[in-house]
């Protein structure tokens, strides 16, 4: 076992809970499956969501018993274990993992009460921040009145904003004299919900600062810009203090009109449940997360799914945001494409994202986030994590954010405007 990736009991509670959850799931697939087919129906018939009856049903119950009884067992002995004590030290590759678990199943986690489930904090070099006037000048070098929140994406830690010995935080703090801090969370939920608790992290965070704050920035990358976008949004509504203090809002590869995959991911569930041969499978791809659904169509509101089937193709029912006023708003977009003189309109995304939805263009005024050109920027061959440790992208950042810098910073002619 690497020595850089320990094992603490307490993980293999939580990581035991979901394994049993996850076999209690595959059984329900496997019956499900069993008695559609056991049926004998027609290719395109309405598929069934009975258990299986008879024999087979209690043959099905005894293996969810069994399944039970064998995760409480290892429950109790873990449990022994975990008393035993464990360490609060921090691992990269642990947190790395757990980030990509909430990712994938994050909902699951939380609501079963899994400790894996991320707790929303913002932290420092992976340590949780106590949001007191105190302990923040105690825990931050060099307090600064210019504060930049950084917010990760989808499956990430905040610790994966260092790549390839490269943190765009640590070098716009040493850069511009900022102080940063890094938003760990549970990206599996739903984007609205992290945007509710965001904008409440921030309001402690603003009254907590020890002293006088002269400018608040965020900067997301992917789904971390659209959690901004909905934090902003509730401030408004509930008239947090917070809002006021922010001056800028930096978009780092963030899909503002959806995910192309979530969306391809959602056709294939549509097809697969079409028929009672397949219609197992189709429901072993709705075992992904709210907050991966969420991307489909970038939901930013509670009102885009409460009440909805959230596998449910909707596009035109989300809510239109607008960006919040007084805030100057920037977006970074990657492409795979290395031509300079390509139509912007034509340029293939990082791989992930569309160059159009990064930089919030839409052909519907009301979704089209209308950003300056001199407010956007894109960055030629490029995929999406790669944006991560890009020193283009950094620069430009720097550009935007040093009031000593001349000029709007934009670094990528256009050869033409999006329409």
């Amino acid at each position: 076992m690497r020595k850089d990736f320990p094992v603490k009991a307490s993980d293999l509670r939580a990581y035991n809970r979901l394994a049993m959850d996850a076999a209690l799931a595959a059984t329900d697939l496997l019956e499900n499956l069993h008695h559609n087919v056991a049926r004998l129906p027609g290719a395109l018939a309405e598929p069934s969501n009975e258990p299986a009856p008879g024999i087979a049903g209690f043959v099905y119950r005894v293996i969810r018993g069994a399944t039970r009884k064998i995760g409480d067992g290892m429950d109790h002995a873990l449990q022994l274990l975990n008393a035993k004590g464990s360490t609060g030290q921090v691992y990269r590759q642990r947190e790395i993992l757990v980030a990509a678990l909430n990712g994938l199943v994050g909902d699951h986690l939380h609501e079963s009460g899994n400790s894996l489930s991320i707790p929303m904090r913002l932290r420092r070099d992976g340590v949780p921040l106590q949001l007191e006037s105190e302990s923040l000048r105690q825990c931050i070098p060099c307090v600064s009145g210019k504060l930049a929140v950084f917010v990760h994406g989808l499956c990430m830690s905040d610790l994966q904003w260092r790549r390839r010995d490269h943190d765009h935080g640590e070098a716009l703090a040493n850069a511009l004299g900022y102080s940063t801090l890094y938003l760990h969370y549970n990206s599996g939920l739903h984007i609205s919900s992290n945007g509710r608790e965001l904008a409440e992290q921030l309001e402690a965070l603003v009254d907590a600062w020890p002293v006088p704050l002269e400018r608040l920035t965020i900067i997301g990358y992917s789904m971390g810009g659209l959690l901004a976008r909905s934090a902003c949004a509730h401030a408004r509504e509930t008239g947090q203090r917070w809002l006021a203090s922010l001056r800028d809002m930096i978009f780092i590869g963030t899909p503002h009109d959806g995910s192309p995959l979530e969306r391809a991911g959602n056709r294939i569930d549509r097809v697969l449940g079409r028929s009672p041969y397949t219609v197992a499978l189709s429901r072993l791809g709705k075992m992904r997360s709210a907050g991966i659904t969420d991307l489909r169509h970038a939901n930013l509101c509670d009102s885009d799914w409460q009440g909805q089937d959230r596998f449910h193709s909707r596009r035109g029912v989300r809510k239109a945001m607008p960006l919040p006023e007084s805030v100057h708003c920037r977006a970074i977009a990657g492409t795979l494409s290395k031509h300079l003189r390509l139509s912007a309109t034509r340029l293939a995304g990082d791989g992930l994202v569309p160059v159009s939805s990064a930089l919030g263009r839409h052909p519907d005024p009301q979704r089209n986030l209308g950003l300056a050109e001199s407010d956007c920027m894109i960055a030629y061959a490029r995929n999406h994590l790669d944006l991560l440790d890009s020193a283009e992208v950094f620069e430009q950042i720097r550009v935007w954010l040093d009031d000593a810098s001349p000029g709007s910073g934009l670094r990528i002619p256009w050869s033409e405007s999006f329409s």
